[in-house]
């Protein structure tokens, strides 16, 4: 049981409800409403880093969340942003590929720098 409760374990499991959460959000816009699929991918994204700071804060650090950290939290997702959105733009434009299969390839690169940069930035 010991190896399941450390912190890479437990953000790879916030990390899946965060990209389950990212996804339904980036499906509602892009295939519900239409939405052109950056656009979708940048709201998706959005909503699901506050999602993001308050189950890392609780469940991944166990650290107190504070005004602080919640406005330095979005800096931890600049290289996840942009990472991901020129590989969606990438998979999509030149390769071709799904508009709905390009965001979930592009989260196996962001997930280890993200992980990095987050407890940097929650622990401190």
């Amino acid at each position: 049981m010991r190896k399941w409760n450390n912190e890479f374990t437990r953000f790879v499991i916030v990390g899946g409800l965060n990209t389950a959460n990212y996804y339904f959000f980036y499906v509602l816009f892009y295939n519900l409403l239409g939405w052109y699929y950056l656009l979708s991918h940048i709201l998706a994204f959005f909503i699901s880093m506050v999602i993001s700071f308050f189950l890392n804060v609780y469940f991944t650090y166990k650290v107190k969340p504070t005004l602080g950290k919640f406005l330095m939290f979005p800096f931890t997702q600049v290289v996840n942003m942009s990472v991901s959105s020129l590989l969606i733009y990438l998979f999509v434009d030149l390769l071709h590929w799904n508009g709905n299969i390009a965001p979930l390839a592009a989260v196996v690169f962001t997930v280890p720098i993200t992980f990095f940069v987050t407890s940097k930035i929650l622990k401190r």
